[in-house]
């Protein structure tokens, strides 16, 4: 009898699986939309998005094609892996498309990050943060603290196997920090740094916002970095000194015509800590990879740089001037962007029906993306041998 139960109550339980399952692809079938799954109700296909990557996208591809519809990260989502539809894209912007995002990404962002925000708002946070970006800046200021933390960051790499892939990671982000926050970086990277890989791995998750989850971590993990923040800023303007670095540029309305509250100069750095987080990092160590597989590129590449120091004491920075004379670092760097794309996606959200590859697109509450996926993945770790050379 326990058996028969059993079995009865599993056949319930796949019923009502299958059941589920139906119901949402009836939900989100409308006429005119693309072929493809809608996963189940509110999950979607998040996980096999998340787990798969890539293989994902190549797998649908080769069910529905280069156009299909899914729903990952709580968004029903039209993902297009065409060229020509995607150059279309990407050609219209402000044509029935905008910048959309994932909710969780623009909770844990901030409502006040640039992504978030559209027309005059979002070209007030542009022109408050190309001035962090002006050529006076970048020669005088952010070369020179990007040469002095490398240097630091390197000298204990000697005759060490380091796993490049966490080593990038760390790089990618104790540098912006620098730029960021200059002499007061140093106190606050060991406590800042966890708190900012959890504000990461949320920022793709499902936005539920319960304990143990993904995104309820990383949302803790932005109320904790957002108190850090605050604390800085309110300390600095207690002192009343001025600051060359990042977060001084935006505090100082002098240098910056483009003035900023400070939910707003904290949402940006938080973007900026984020968005340049994981592609310097993995391309990064995407170069490392390359440059060991091509030993001839390593060998130029060495003959340029070591051609430059020959010019200089040891102790002397890279400046301007050697800077814009490494036309084959530069050409390595292209390459690897090239061949390593490691942005997960370029999304936009509809703001009206539109037609696409002979499919009529549709828009819901919180719209829908249109995505394009990397070409390449990036290995899931690379160990390295360090000596002098």
């Amino acid at each position: 009898m326990a058996a028969v139960m059993v079995v009865l109550v599993a056949l319930l339980g796949l019923c009502f699986c299958i059941a589920l399952l139906r119901w949402n692809e009836v939900k989100y079938r409308k006429k005119g939309l693309p072929p493809g799954t809608m996963g189940w109700p509110l999950f979607g296909e998040t996980t096999e998005f998340l787990k798969l990557g890539p293989n994902f996208m190549k797998n649908q591809r080769a069910r529905y094609g280069s156009f299909f519809k899914s729903h990952v990260l709580g968004c029903p989502t039209i993902i297009s892996m065409d060229p020509e539809l995607n150059r279309y894209v990407l050609m219209n912007e402000g044509k029935g498309l905008v910048p959309g995002y994932p909710q969780s990404m623009l909770d844990i962002l901030g409502k006040c990050n640039i992504a978030a925000v559209h027309g005059s708002a979002h070209k007030h946070m542009r022109g408050a943060l190309l001035a962090l970006v002006s050529p006076s800046v970048i020669r005088d200021q952010l070369l020179p603290k990007i040469d002095q933390f490398m240097r630091t960051h390197l000298s204990d790499w000697d005759n060490r196997v380091i796993d490049i892939q966490q080593k990038t990671k760390e790089m990618a982000l104790l540098s912006s920090l620098n730029q960021i926050a200059g002499i007061e970086s140093v106190s606050m990277s060991q406590q800042f740094m966890p708190e900012f890989f959890k504000l990461v791995l949320g920022t793709l998750s499902l936005p539920i916002n319960f304990p143990g989850t993904n995104y309820h971590r990383g949302f803790q993990a932005r109320k904790n970095i957002t108190s850090m923040l605050g604390k800085l800023v309110r300390e600095r303007r207690a002192s009343q000194e001025t600051q060359h670095d990042m977060l001084g540029i935006l505090m100082d309305s002098e240098e910056n015509r483009y003035k900023l509250s400070d939910e707003e100069i904290i949402d940006q750095i938080i973007t900026i800590l984020y968005s340049g987080y994981e592609t310097v990092s993995t391309t990064s160590m995407m170069a490392v990879k390359y440059l060991h597989d091509h030993p001839d590129v390593l060998q130029e590449l060495r003959k340029e740089h070591l051609a430059i120091r020959e010019r200089k004491r040891p102790e002397d920075p890279i400046d301007w001037n050697d800077f814009k004379s490494m036309p084959f670092t530069r050409a390595v760097i292209f390459e690897t962007s090239r061949l390593a794309t490691i942005v997960n996606g370029v999304l936009r959200k509809t703001t009206q029906d539109m037609e696409m590859n002979g499919e009529l697109q549709w828009e819901e509450v919180g719209g829908d993306k249109l995505m394009k996926f990397p070409r390449v993945e990036a290995p899931n770790g690379l160990h390295i041998r360090v000596s002098s050379y």
